[in-house]
Order: structure tokens, then sequence, then C-alpha cells
């Protein structure tokens, strides 16, 4: 059983980071090899960079980019965004990252998670989930950067994603992304009961006490942070 974790979930826009709120509007936070050395002397558990504009583009990742990250970073890396093919994957981890977190292409194609998971293993990949909600309050999971919704509910594809293999699972609310009002624990404990690998918690953290709600409230096993380290790195 992992320990409880603390994982900034940085955005990358071309070689920049920015910060979103609802996946909207990013605005720029600053450059990302800066951003990785802050990291390394906080001694951060491990860091998660999402490119947000490669699945949009219909481009792979920007393998320049991540090979500098690697090179500059001391902690376990993921990373996140246009991941079509296992070749795409196999180039990730050897640049330097330990895991890769597939999203649009796991339902697009989820025999995907299982080529990379039978060659990496189980815990090289986390199956990334989206969340929004409805105008009747209803959770559904959408693909491509919020824009794609699907009749699925995340306790469903949650579980699906375990049965193909994913170590662990990041759990976005986009409801909640880039709020500061905390993460959505009713979402978070619905999918922490349904599975029984780690879950990251992820969306809408402003302060200490909602990484731990998510936590003993919610099940989560980790809280993936946005704004609270981007605009507030120094303080943790």
């Amino acid at each position: 059983m992992l320990r409880n974790r603390v994982i900034p979930c940085l955005l990358l826009r071309d070689e920049s980071l920015v910060k979103t709120i609802n996946f909207k509007k990013p605005g720029y936070i600053g450059d990302s090899i800066n951003t990785v050395r802050i990291f390394n002397e906080l001694e951060v558990d491990e860091l998660i960079f999402l490119d947000i504009l490669a699945t949009k583009e219909n481009r792979g990742p920007n393998f320049q980019i991540l090979q500098e990250i690697s090179n500059e970073c001391f902690m376990p890396l993921a990373y996140g965004g246009g991941i079509k093919t296992f070749e795409d994957a196999k180039k990730i981890f050897s640049i330097g990252f330990e895991k890769v977190a597939v999203n649009t292409h796991s339902m697009n194609s989820p025999k995907l998670i299982t080529e990379i998971t039978d060659v990496f293993g189980t815990q090289s990949v986390i199956g990334s989930i989206d969340v929004s909600k409805n105008i009747w309050g209803k959770y559904q999971v959408v693909t491509n950067c919020g824009s794609k919704k699907h009749s699925i509910s995340p306790v469903t594809w949650a579980k699906k994603l375990e049965e193909l293999g994913v170590g662990e699972i990041l759990l976005t609310a986009i409801h909640q992304e880039g709020t500061w009002k905390g993460f959505d624990i009713n979402l978070i404990k619905q999918v922490t009961d349904a599975v029984n690998i780690p879950v990251i918690a992820h969306g809408g953290a402003g302060n200490l006490d909602h990484i731990s709600q998510a936590i003993k409230d919610g099940g989560a096993s980790a809280g993936g942070l946005g704004s609270m380290v981007v605009y507030q790195s120094q303080g943790m």
C-alpha cells in the first residue's frame, strides 16, 4: 500500500506552465525548468506534467521539453498528453519518466493500456479520468480536454481502467479545478469505494485541510495540487 502523497500536477502549454480554472482560460505561470528546480528544493513526492494542447492539436508529446525536464528533475515523474501509441509511452520512459498518464486514448483504444502494462508493468500507467457535472448535477466522464462527453459513469470507467491494468487513477473534478474550494469528496469516495488501486484526487485544493479531507473522508491515496503549489509553492 502506497503512503499518502502530495503531488504537484503541472499543466504544460507548449514549453511553458499554465494554470486553468475549470479547464478554461489558461494563465501563464512560468518556465517549466525553473519550476522543476523549485520543487527539487522542496523535495515533493513526485511530479505530474500534463500537456493541455497535445490531444486538442492531435499531436504527440513534446519530447524535447520532456527530456529537459527529466534532465533537471530529481524526483519521480509522470507525463500525460497526446500519448496515442505504445511507442509514445516507450519513448517517454526512455527519457526518464517513470509513469505515463493516459486519458483520451484509453477511451479511444483501451488496448493501449494493456500494451504498455504488459511490457512496463501496471505501476507505469496512470488512468486519468476527467469528470464534469451536467446541468442536473450528474457526474460524467469527459475526454479531449473536457470537450467530449461520454455516457459512462466515473465509477464504471474507473473499474474498467483497473481491469485493463492501470496502477492508479488520477481523478480530476473539472467543476472544482482551479477554484481553491476543495476537492469533490463525494466523487472521490464513489471511485475509491469501487476500485482497489490508489486514487489521486485532483481539482480544487486550496489548503492543507482539503488534502486531509480527500484522504481521510474520500479515501484518496494522494492529493494532486495545481493552484495551491504554483501560486504558493514557497509555502509548502
